[in-house]
């Protein structure tokens, strides 16, 4: 089967923005740096999913899969036990890859409708509050692992201060959220954690409002955080929410993620050893395309059926999930289809558009162990155009800045997406933030 491909081209007609910088709140040295000298309210950073760091402990209750994975691995542990588990470079060895695939996955308990760790596996996420551990996956390969270090000093240039203008709020991004009436203990208690700090960060502000700014699986976090709240709660302590790349209605990527594995760019991995971890992942679950979004549309297609976003469920049996299917009918069907955009709080979308973005999956045989063959369409290269729009699509007063050739991470730091990011934020720290803007496309 040949592979069908959309090209996508960058159109030289696109308007660029120009950006609205603070005219009233900072003064311009001679070297044309912007010192933002007051009025700044408190923003909070809120990533995506593999953005966030983690680090695990092993108790006596750890059962290792192999010689190789027991207690002495890794071979350096800070004093206490704990040792880097997202992002470690060990995983990239293949005996090492499995050690990590074993203590990364959760495991779906049916009696008490909630995900858990592996058993003897502890998790925590370091640093909440701050922005540190958003900045690169690991500190000690900066070069490789950036994450949100360019906008962080983009925001610190404009006068945010670390701790007390601008914070970070990390998760454990394994797990999500789920439908009400279902406990979901991890991912509740980040919101309530979220709804703190913001709260706590307005407070220590003069009462002003927080500007938020997710990226990726952040934005539903955050989306989640202002419907499940009272709208009086969100008037009084959010201002905007800025959501980049946001995969509102999931993401064709996520189909290739439980069918073959994901390397997630991640070189020398086998996507095979990692698949079982990434399909334990309650938010991979989450982030499966909402029929509500995609409709009937084909996204796989083998020998023998095709699957749309209202097949998921005859999808996770065929490929050998089927332990997959109870919690994905229980707890996700019934979140992702109440997809709905607050009324009381001024939403953004940044998102990169014009990147080959799959979009159809074809699966010779029927064959999940191998890779497919895939035609692809638009979107930012991981999320499908349908999916970052699919927000406006329920309230046309959220406004969109649609950024051509800029990719689902590079726009944490391409240079002409952090300037409308910070244009935009300058926007809103001016009072201007009704959002009742349509659609801005940026060219290149």
């Amino acid at each position: 089967m040949k592979k069908h491909v959309l090209n996508i081209g960058t159109d030289a007609a696109t308007v660029t923005v120009a950006v609205v910088m603070l005219s009233l709140l900072c003064t311009c040295g001679g070297s044309g740096a912007i010192t933002v000298t007051s009025n700044l309210h408190p923003l909070i950073l809120i990533p995506g999913a593999g953005g966030n760091q983690l680090e695990a402990k092993l108790t006596q209750d750890y059962n290792p899969s192999s010689f190789v994975c027991n207690t002495w691995y890794p071979l350096f542990k800070k004093k206490n036990g704990w040792f880097r588990l997202w992002f470690d470079s060990t995983v990239l060895l293949s005996p090492f890859t499995k050690c990590f695939a074993d203590r990364m996955s959760l495991h779906y308990n049916q009696e008490l409708d909630d995900y858990f760790n592996t058993p003897g596996v502890l998790t925590r996420v370091p640093n909440f509050g701050s922005t540190s551990s958003l900045l690169y996956l690991n500190p000690r390969l900066k070069y490789v692992t950036e994450y949100m270090a360019s906008l962080v000093n983009s925001l610190e240039e404009l006068g945010y201060i670390e701790g007390e203008t601008l914070f970070g709020a990390p998760y454990d991004f394994r797990y999500g959220l789920a439908a009400e009436g279902h406990p979901c203990e991890v991912g509740s208690q980040f919101l309530e954690d979220l709804k703190s700090l913001i709260e706590e960060a307005s407070a220590s502000n003069g009462g002003k409002e927080v500007i938020l700014v997710s990226h990726s699986l952040g934005g539903l976090f955050a989306l989640e955080l202002l419907n499940r709240n009272d709208p009086s709660w969100s008037r009084k302590f959010i201002k905007h929410l800025v959501a980049l790349s946001a995969p509102w209605g999931g993401a064709m990527d996520e189909l290739l993620t439980f069918a073959s594995g994901n390397t997630l760019g991640v070189p020398l991995v086998d996507p095979l050893i990692v698949r079982p971890e990434q399909r334990s992942s309650e938010s991979n679950l989450w982030l499966l395309p909402n029929p509500k979004v995609y409709g009937h549309q084909k996204l796989l297609v083998t020998d023998h059926r095709s699957y749309s976003a209202h097949d998921m469920v005859d999808f996770l049996k065929d490929i050998g999930f089927s332990e997959g299917i109870s919690p994905y009918k229980t707890r996700i069907l019934p979140l992702i289809e109440k997809l709905k955009a607050p009324e009381e709080i001024p939403i953004t979308c940044i998102i990169g558009s014009g990147v080959r973005t799959p979009e159809i999956l074809f699966y010779k045989d029927g064959d999940f162990d191998e890779g497919p063959e895939i035609s692809y369409g638009d979107g930012d290269g991981t999320v499908n155009m349908v999916s970052l729009l699919a927000l406006q699509s329920l309230n046309q007063s959220i406004k969109v800045i649609n950024i051509d050739g800029v990719s689902h991470v590079s726009i944490l730091k391409d240079e002409v997406a952090l300037e409308q990011i910070i244009g935009e934020i300058s926007r809103i720290n001016s009072h201007h933030s009704h959002t009742g803007f349509g659609n801005i496309f940026v060219g290149r």
